[in-house]
Formats: C-alpha cells, structure tokens, sequence
C-alpha cells in the first residue's frame, strides 16, 4: 500500500534515481538535463505547487512525484510525473495521479487537470487515456539541442 505526502529536500537524491534514461527524463520535463540532479528539481519548483512524494509505507521508499503548475481559476496542469522503475505496473502512478487530482479539486477548486505528454511516449498515453484523460491539442516544441518534440495536449474533468 502506499500514501504520500509533501516533498521534502531528503527526497531529492532518490527522485534524481527514477528516470533511467535521456528519453525518460524527457517525458518527466523536457527543461531537465540528464543526469537529473537535486538542484533541477529544486529549479523547477520555482513556478510549480504541491510538490507530492508517493511512499510504499512497508518500506518507508520514495516511489513517484509529481507536482502542480498554472493554476488559472478552476484550471491547471499536473506535471514532473515519474515513478520508480521498481514500482512502474504496481499501482504507484495510480495513487499519485488520484493524490494529485484530489489535491488540485479540494485544495485550490480545480475543475479540469490538464497535462502533456510527449508522443513517443505511448506508456504514458495508454495509462492517461485509462484515467480518462483525452487530447485536446498538439504542441511542437523545440529543445534546446534543436530538435523539435511533439506533446499531446490532454485533459480530464474533475466533477
């Protein structure tokens, strides 16, 4: 079983952990650089709420993140999404993404949650569409070593 609770500066370095690879930390947010390190967590946090840590609490380890950002009336976006590959398929996204939208719906009146998602990231999209997140739009950005990436723009009503 799991629960979760605010980020702590300690859960840094276990976060830094989760993504194994360029392209995973790409889908966790295309600022990153990889290896990802305390101190971009940190940065990131700058313009983003509720930063949330999910906690397996047989052995107390730190198992997914995610955060809040762009709160505008009853909208805003989940971000910075990232479950430890030991726990990817055991539940932990499930219960962070309930934590979030719950946290997003009582703690600041949000009706629709918006994220992106990254096009090649089809784990990601399978898992959202099975929550009932459903595109809205496409956006084509640029990374910093030019290349362009596609998001999928989605969204899930909270009501």
């Amino acid at each position: 079983m799991y629960t979760h609770r605010a980020l702590s500066k300690m859960d840094l370095t276990d976060i830094c952990g989760f993504p194994q690879t360029e392209q995973e930390l790409l889908y966790v947010g295309p600022s990153f650089i990889f290896p990802l390190t305390p101190e971009q967590i940190s940065h990131s946090l700058m313009n983003r709420f509720e930063p949330t840590v999910v906690i397996e609490e047989e052995s107390g380890q730190i198992v997914a993140y995610a955060n809040l950002y762009n709160h505008n009336g009853h909208v805003c976006w989940l971000g910075n999404v990232i479950v430890s590959p030991s726990h990817r398929g055991r539940e932990a996204g499930e219960f962070l993404l309930h934590a979030m939208m719950h946290k997003a719906k009582e703690n600041y009146g949000v009706r629709e949650l918006f994220l992106s998602c990254h096009h090649a990231n089809s784990r990601g999209l399978a898992f959202y569409h099975k929550h009932f997140f459903r595109p809205f739009d496409l956006k084509i950005s640029k990374l910093a070593d030019g290349r362009k990436i596609i998001t999928v723009q989605m969204k899930r009503n909270l009501d």
